[in-house]
């Protein structure tokens, strides 16, 4: 285990009530655990606010595949930023829908930019981009 070094927080109790409240709702053990939580994803933050930064997340789009040259736009996409993409799950949610999950890897700046290359195509209703670590930096 890590060194551990303990420190003081200084809050309203309000506040404070609100943290316990969401601590018992989300099932940490104890309120270390929660801030550590917290911390970590500010960091997370911080590194996608960076281009260069290696990041990690996926890419969840919904569309028709019935709309014409839709699938080859998004697989001509795709297939463009191929090294940032490390796996694609496509998922038929009903007879015109898809659903297509991108695990990505790769600089920050280039990840943004794919996400916003698909969800603006014409033709796909939702998209959403999700951040996360390499967990590199994260102990």
């Amino acid at each position: 285990m890590p060194d551990l070094i303990r420190f003081g927080i200084s809050m309203e109790k309000k506040l404070l009530d609100r943290l316990d409240r969401e601590i018992v709702k989300r099932g940490f053990p104890n309120r270390s655990e929660a801030i550590r939580d917290l911390i970590r994803n500010q960091l997370i933050e911080v590194d996608w606010s960076r281009e260069a930064e290696e990041v990690a997340g996926t890419i969840t789009i919904i569309y028709n595949h019935h709309v014409r040259g839709l699938s080859d736009l998004l697989l001509e996409v795709q297939h463009k930023y191929h090294g940032l993409i490390v796996s694609v799950m496509h998922v038929h949610l009903e007879h015109e829908h898809c659903l297509e999950v991108m695990v990505i890897k790769g600089p920050a700046g280039e990840a943004k930019q794919l996400a916003n290359r698909l969800i603006g195509v014409k033709g796909v209703k939702h998209g959403k981009l999700t951040i996360t670590s390499t967990g590199k930096e994260l102990n």
